[in-house]
């Protein structure tokens, strides 16, 4: 696909050349038209035209003056000359120019679409070439950069490579420093800009000789001209908004350092999370680090002495009193690594214990296993104190379970022992110390059955024994099992075995001697 402007004072002579154009099996992407030089250089400014057929001759700028405009401009365009006899002169002026051709007024149909094929052929070529050779170079400076990311990372390569490299960008690699970026995303934020973006910010602020990009995931590095204030570049970002983790390391000198860099780019990066609030972390930032400490394990013990309790509000502030910013900024990154770790080991005991009772629902400890998988600090505190409190809910639940059966246990026995006597739930709740509602609820959800259902088939079970077993009364047995009168004791029977207990009595005997008979005839 190619652009052509036809430039003629003749509107005649234009038009008809435009018409013949359009006849041609070209593929043109745009046709345009002008009057005069100064026209057609306008148009050359602003869109892309790649062949100009221009007449010699005509007012304001004619067509030799438009060449020599062009090529000062530096607009790379074809021209095809249109002269008459006369103007040969002219038309070996613009060859000398760099006109692929001219043509003679009037112009031939014939003439015209052999020199813009031609042209329009040598066009496609050039510009087919040129996308070849930015395919190869861009394909050649990816092939660089990856060799260079990986020698970065602690790969071998050889001193060849490595002179080699350096002549490439040598007053970069004479003193750079590398710089580390990482946007901040949020949910819902907008204009988040992304690497590319800050790359493109940092060229601005070093230059293209002054900046080279080595890696883009899972975060930008950048090598920068050391000899630029190390506040440009936050002030860069903060000037178009880009709210982003900035570290960058000391100067640097020669190739040979580039290893080194990295490491260092990398635990300037970690340390981030101890300084949220600091826009460009540099190693100054961390030389008044403390380089001893102790773990606050008593403390971490206490906190823990608290699981299984109703106090989670304790806990919450517990554990933001173990991980106070102005003490994690006391200490290299590695201090607040080890302190999670305790906590998340500990987390893990109290489940090992519970795990059995909790089913299907598990704590996600996984998840606090990396400090780095979290946007900051405050981020990973937060999520460590919500799977805290869910051990805390846990552990609660499983004591209550654990002592609740207990008083369950006893209540059971005390209902077994005291049958026969008058007894009602408030009764067996004060036997076990427990409220009076909390224990029905309690006795339903783990019984199956309310209390007083409960009672009544313990008294009916031993009513039908002694029914069964013995000669005894029914107003005796109604006695015997705990019930004040022979009418509700009946009553209860009827409604639960579909029977009167003195038929339930008959049955039982007529069972015995049909079974006692069977053991005759066996003998």
């Amino acid at each position: 696909m190619i652009g052509i402007l036809v430039v003629d004072d003749q509107k005649h002579i234009r038009d008809g050349l435009q018409a013949m154009l359009r006849q041609f099996p070209l593929p043109l992407d745009g046709l345009y038209g002008a009057a005069n030089g100064i026209e057609a250089l306008q148009l050359l400014r602003e869109h892309s035209i790649q062949l100009v057929i221009t007449d010699i001759r005509m007012p304001d700028m004619d067509g030799l003056a438009l060449m020599e405009r062009t090529r000062e401009e530096r607009i790379k365009v074809d021209y095809l000359i249109i002269s008459g006899y006369g103007d040969f002169a002219y038309a070996q002026r613009a060859i000398a120019l760099g006109a692929k051709g001219y043509l003679l007024k009037p112009v031939k149909r014939e003439d015209l679409q052999a020199s813009v094929e031609k042209a329009a052929q040598e066009i496609q070529t050039r510009l087919e070439l040129s996308r070849n050779m930015k395919h190869v170079s861009r394909r050649a400076r990816e092939t660089d950069r990856k060799e260079l990311r990986l020698f970065m990372q602690g790969a071998v390569n050889d001193e060849a490579w490595i002179r080699h490299t350096e002549q490439q960008l040598p007053e970069l690699w004479s003193r750079y420093r590398l710089c580390l970026l990482r946007e901040e995303r949020r949910i819902n934020q907008p204009g988040a800009v992304g690497a590319h973006s800050m790359e493109s910010i940092a060229y601005q602020v070093y230059g293209k000789q002054g900046c080279l990009c080595l890696q883009r995931q899972p975060y930008l590095i950048l090598a920068v001209d050391a000899s630029v204030d190390t506040g440009a570049l936050p002030a860069a970002l903060q000037s178009v908004q880009v709210d982003a983790v900035l570290a960058m390391t000391g100067p640097r000198k020669g190739l040979r350092e580039l290893p080194g860099g990295y490491a260092q780019a990398l635990e300037l990066y970690r340390h981030s999370y101890l300084f949220p609030d600091v826009r460009c972390l540099l190693p100054s930032h961390l030389e008044r680090l403390e380089p001893q400490w102790q773990l606050p394990y008593e403390e971490l013990y206490a906190l823990f002495q608290l699981i299984g309790t109703d106090n989670g509000s304790r806990i919450a502030q517990g554990l933001s009193m173990l991980f106070r910013k102005e003490v994690l900024q006391r200490y290299p990154i590695r201090y607040t690594l080890q302190l999670s770790r305790a906590a998340v080991g500990m987390m893990e005991e109290y489940e090992r214990v519970i795990r059995p009772y909790m089913g299907e629902n598990a704590l996600d400890l996984d998840c606090l296993r990396s400090l780095f998988d979290y946007p900051g600090i405050r981020a990973y505190i937060q999520a460590l104190q919500q799977q805290l409190l869910r051990l805390n809910q846990f552990y609660y639940e499983y004591k209550c379970s654990y002592r609740h059966s207990q008083d369950l246990n006893e209540a059971i026995r005390f209902i077994h022992e005291s049958y026969h006597k008058p007894l009602d739930l408030a009764m067996v709740s004060n036997h076990v110390s427990l409220n009076y509602a909390y224990f029905s609820n309690l006795f339903k959800k783990n019984v199956g059955k309310g209390f007083a259902e409960y009672l009544r088939d313990v008294r009916l079970d031993k009513a039908r024994r002694l029914l069964a077993e013995t000669d005894r009364k029914i107003v005796e047995i109604a006695s015997m099992v705990g019930y004040e009168s022979y009418k509700s004791f009946t009553r209860a029977f009827r409604e639960t075995m579909h029977m009167q207990p003195t038929e339930y009595r008959e049955r039982m005997r007529q069972q015995a001697d049909s079974e006692e008979e069977v053991r005759d005839t066996a003998l």
